[in-house]
């Protein structure tokens, strides 16, 4: 028979084990509680990285501002105030002030004489080949005469007054333009001579920020002060303008801006800017 004592004993380690059976089942659950917070924490703390993240590159695009216009230039285009504004003054709008800052464009002038054509390098006139583009959808420069012509000093034929039109020449040939002025691009301070035969660039008044639509094909070398935008290079019909320049001026301009109406007359027919290419 099993004595008092033996009895005693087996059921003091009993309660032992039961102890130590209920401890380690405590133990286990606050381990497993713990891991299911651990978790919890890692998750939030991965959700919330992500969130930073997706902020994060969402302000870097905000900052950019390009992420609808990648590689845009920003243009201004300067209303001229409609209070007083002449008649030579042809609105057609305000081009869009972000203009593409990559690839090139082929401009062809088409006249009574045949076509004439020049490519255009949007990195380097970005506002300017936009206000061009813009004209020439418009149909800003159609049936427009080239109306000034110098043969002395410089040589170059200028065009691109929308008022220019029709029989005969009147006094206020070469006031004309668009609604609005920018600001001269490349100007040519390095070259030497700033305006060789083959470019085509911008007028001006004489004062920064007053490029329009004039411009002028330099037909030879031209020591012009690096003042004036160049546009671009002719790549066709410079023999067309070189017959203008051989049949004369009038000498209409002679006793101002030097020159004068052409002799032999010619018509920018239609003016177009071909899509970029290269953007």
């Amino acid at each position: 028979m099993t004595s008092t004592r033996d009895r005693q004993r087996a059921a003091a380690r009993a309660k032992l084990e039961r102890e130590m059976a209920e401890r380690a089942g405590r133990a286990r659950k606050r381990r497993q509680t713990q891991a299911i917070v651990g978790a919890a924490a890692v998750l939030v703390l991965v959700v919330a990285g992500t969130v930073w993240l997706v902020a994060a590159l969402g302000d870097d695009d905000d900052q950019d501002g390009t992420t609808a216009a990648a590689g845009a230039v920003q243009c201004a285009y300067t209303e001229v105030p409609k209070e007083g504004r002449p008649p030579q003054i042809k609105d057609v709008g305000l081009p869009q002030a972000q203009q593409p800052g990559k690839g090139t464009q082929t401009m062809t002038i088409d006249t009574n004489l045949g076509p004439i054509t020049a490519k255009i390098d949007r990195s380097a006139v970005p506002c300017t080949a936009g206000s061009f583009t813009h004209l020439a959808s418009k149909g800003f420069f159609d049936n427009t005469k080239c109306h000034r012509l110098v043969t002395e000093g410089i040589k170059v034929l200028q065009c691109g007054d929308p008022s220019a039109t029709g029989k005969g020449w009147r006094d206020t040939d070469g006031t004309g333009g668009p609604s609005y002025n920018l600001a001269e691009e490349n100007l040519p301070t390095d070259k030497r001579p700033p305006y060789p035969e083959g470019v085509i660039a911008m007028a001006n008044s004489g004062q920064p920020g007053s490029t329009g639509s004039q411009f002028f094909i330099v037909y030879g070398d031209s020591p012009l002060d690096p003042n004036y935008t160049v546009l671009g290079t002719i790549t066709g019909g410079m023999d067309i303008v070189k017959d203008v320049a051989k049949a004369g001026d009038d000498g209409a301009f002679a006793q101002q801006a030097g020159g004068g109406h052409p002799k032999k007359e010619i018509t920018m027919t239609k003016v177009t800017m071909s899509p970029i290419q290269g953007g």
